[in-house]
């Protein structure tokens, strides 16, 4: 504890050639942000913690979305207030995680996520694993160590809503507007740190339309191999940040470019290779970006259905080919595909549930005979597995008529949904074979 202490110290009092940047102070008008832009939510955190005579601005990502034009899907609050004051301060609040102790603050239905300043990390005291990625960090400093210590210019940006001023130390303002995304400080060093940087420096890239920095983006290609050691649970939580921004279809062309996509979804090389599953995960991507621009839900367990099913079918198709009964075959198509998931993303178990509801629905489809058909519309998931046929017969996977005719049968008055059944063909053969009687033996007084 004393070594930590006289390291700041010291830190502190090095020469000027180490110094932190001094910071601008852009005003509303040069950058178009006013406090109405931001939540009652976060304004209010804002100015509790400065009448309690603490530092208090919002930071990061909403700063940065709205000066692009873009509506921030949440707000995050940046402060010299300790979690344990920021705690004392909000009734209803608790302080979570291990790696950064933050705060959520509970207002109304928002969150508001509360984080104090960050001292600059040193090498000697800082908790990393063997290959350099940071494990804990809970050492405060300044807000001048805060900014330096984030990971691009354009996340770096602190804004004040009482007086409607952003303070930028890394020109992450200009950055914006000259449409380049930077690291600061060393890319090396930073992705070694935290290897998900790399995927967001691609989803970022991607949603706010900015070219990667030559400096930042060279080193990506060949430190991909470090996302290996990231978390599955983790990593989950930033593919689906990346997949369900709305801006899918972009973020994945940039993971190729980068080189980053190989491994992230195991065999996802492989369904992109195939002409169908290709068309097939494209028309996915492309569904779910509309429904985010539309402001309709998502779900995560639809979007790894479509992204994972072409694997599952030609697993099917093998085990079937193998003389295994289709029904129990798909299960363990399923099951298989998501256990080789399971080693690098770490799906939970609700998603798993609903990605294999929406598989086991498909067989189902092709029944039209009987009352299969009425049995099958009023399962919870019936919805979900005709958009993910849909996309099938939209890809060339299957007839377009066939998702038009449950499209039709579900929306038939009752009385007319009789007339729209197929007659089921195997079926009658099969009742027709049990009729049929062997004929009778002689009996022996027939002989006689």
């Amino acid at each position: 504890m004393i070594r930590k202490l006289l390291r700041r110290v010291f830190r502190r009092a090095a020469p000027a050639t180490n110094a932190l940047p001094d910071p601008a102070v852009i005003p509303v008008a040069r950058h178009g942000v006013r406090r109405e832009h931001i939540s009652p939510a976060a304004n209010k955190v804002c100015s509790v913690l400065q009448e309690a005579g603490h530092k208090a601005y919002v930071v990061g990502g909403a700063v940065r979305d709205i000066i692009v034009g873009q509506t921030p899907k949440d707000f995050d609050v940046a402060t010299s207030a300790t979690p344990e004051e920021v705690r004392a301060l909000f009734r209803r609040s608790r302080i979570i995680g291990r790696r950064f102790k933050i705060v959520h603050v509970m207002s109304g239905p928002e969150t508001i996520e509360v984080s104090t300043f960050r001292a600059m990390q040193d090498a000697e005291s800082t908790e990393t694993d063997e290959h350099g990625r940071v494990l804990r960090d809970n050492v405060f400093g300044s807000m001048a160590e805060d900014a330096t210590r984030r990971d691009f210019t354009v996340n770096a940006l602190y804004y004040d809503p009482t007086s409607e001023t952003i303070i930028d130390y890394h020109h992450g303002v200009a950055d914006l507007q000259q449409k380049t995304l930077r690291m600061i400080g060393d890319p090396r060093v930073r992705y070694r740190e935290d290897p998900v940087r790399m995927l967001r420096a691609a989803r970022l890239g991607a949603k706010l339309g900015l070219s990667i920095d030559p400096d930042a983006r060279a080193p990506i290609r060949e430190m991909a191999e470090l996302l290996e050691n990231v978390p599955p649970a983790r990593l989950f939580d930033e593919m689906l940040k990346l997949l369900m921004s709305g801006n899918a279809v972009k973020c994945l062309r940039q993971l190729r470019e980068e080189g980053l996509h190989h491994g992230l979804l195991p065999l996802l090389d492989v369904i992109l290779e195939q002409p169908m599953g290709e068309r097939f995960v494209w028309l996915s991507l492309e569904n779910t970006d509309e429904r985010v621009r539309q402001g309709k839900p998502i779900s995560p367990g639809f979007l790894f259905a479509t992204l994972l099913w072409h694997e599952v079918l030609a697993d099917w198709d093998a085990r079937k080919a193998q003389g295994e009964h289709s029904q129990p075959a798909l299960f363990d198509a399923m099951d298989s595909v998501l256990d080789r998931q399971s080693g690098k993303l770490a799906i939970t178990r609700r998603i798993a549930g609903d990605i294999k509801e929406i598989w086991a629905l498909q067989p189902r489809f092709e029944k039209r005979a009987g009352k299969t058909p009425y049995r099958l519309l009023e399962q919870p998931r019936y919805r979900a597995g005709w958009d993910f046929l849909r996309l099938r017969a939209q890809s060339g996977e299957l007839p377009m008529e066939l998702p038009d005719w449950w499209e039709a049968f579900a929306d038939a008055h009752p009385e007319s949904r009789e007339a729209m059944l197929v007659p089921d063909k195997a079926g009658a053969a099969k009742k027709r074979r049990r009729r049929k009687k062997p004929a009778a033996a002689p009996s022996d007084a027939g002989q006689a």
